[in-house]
């Protein structure tokens, strides 16, 4: 192979007419990345061939699609619009449809209309729409604009709105926009109920609705909060309030009683004892307006709860006062009397 393929080696190799094994052995490596080079732009040839090959394919695909396809689109929007003189008045089944399929068409732009419309109405209002709800003369214009057809075909999708029990996502409105519309004639603005909105809006108004709620749940959150703390301080302090009222019972009743064993003593004039007097010897002056409360409870609670000690109206020092006497005798020795 290799005398065929070289015929100049076979005679400078000395008449031997074969090559040696080590040459061969050393021209392996040199022919070796030749045949990788080749192979690999081989591939690269194929797979550019093919791709464009289908990129022609594409190219041709869209060709037909643009010319063929909106041709054939064209031709079916003109069947929608353009009916035949002679299925204005008639009732047979093919201008039925025909009428149906103008009818469909017109509402298909209706809501196209309207929805877009809605859309730029949320997403900031580029237009300066002063509401959702169109003009119906506004919306009529366009529609026959669009689809080519007439009044009485607008009128009559208006109508097929009004008797259809679906939701076609359009709503009429009347001048009183919370009151129901039950004719054409009283329709006065039409409104998509379904806003069509660009991804960009809809993921705007998303994160603001997530946002305004997540606000929402921390506020509540905040406030229900707000509202155990200040229970729990009310708590505390109606105990704390409680416990200092038990308190001053205490010493209302040690003094009261303290002041009858000291008028069995003789040490004392009178064996009752006024409360203001009481409240003066345990209270400060600095501290009477913050323990008022305190003290109003404490006075209630003895009058209630205490049979020890009885509360009494006398005249002392020309003036009637109330005055707390202590009713349990502490039976003293004749010696202490």
């Amino acid at each position: 192979g290799l005398i065929r393929r070289f015929p100049w080696r076979a005679a400078s190799d000395g008449g031997h007419g074969v090559t040696p094994r080590t040459a061969l052995l050393r021209s392996a490596p040199r022919q070796q990345p030749e045949g990788k080079g080749r192979g690999l732009e081989y591939c690269l040839s194929q797979f550019l061939c093919l791709a464009s090959v289908v990129l022609l394919l594409i190219f041709l695909g869209i060709l037909v699609v643009k010319m063929v396809g909106s041709g054939w689109l064209d031709g079916r929007e003109d069947s929608f619009n353009l009916l035949p003189v002679d299925c204005d008045k008639s009732t047979d089944d093919f201008c039925q449809a025909k009428h149906k399929d103008v009818t469909m068409a017109m509402l298909q732009e209706l809501y196209s209309y309207l929805s877009l419309q809605a859309g730029n109405f949320e997403c900031g209002n580029p237009e300066n729409l002063k509401s959702k709800c169109i003009w119906v003369s506004e919306v009529k214009d366009h529609v026959l604009n669009v689809t080519g057809s007439s009044s009485k075909k607008f009128e009559a999708a208006l109508h097929w709105i009004l008797n259809s029990n679906k939701d076609l996502g359009i709503r009429l409105k009347g001048r009183d926009l919370s009151e129901p519309v039950s004719s054409v004639e009283e329709v006065f603005c039409l409104e998509s109920a379904n806003p069509q909105m660009g991804l960009g809006c809809r993921f705007r108004r998303a994160v603001v609705t997530a946002i305004m709620n997540l606000c929402l749940f921390f506020w509540s959150l905040i406030t229900l909060w707000g509202i155990l703390i200040y229970l729990r301080y009310r708590w505390r302090k109606m105990e704390e309030e409680e416990q200092a009222m038990y308190e001053m019972v205490k010493k209302i009743i040690a003094v009261v009683k303290d002041h009858y064993k000291e008028w069995e003593r003789n040490l004392e004039r009178y064996p009752y004892v006024g409360i203001f007097h009481v409240r003066d010897s345990l209270i400060p002056p600095q501290s009477r307006k913050k323990m008022k409360r305190v003290w109003e409870r404490a006075v209630d609670f003895l009058a209630s709860n205490e049979s020890r000690i009885q509360t009494e109206s006398h005249r002392v020092a020309g003036e009637d006062m109330l005055v707390w006497r202590w009713t349990q005798p502490s039976y003293l020795s004749d010696s202490e009397h």
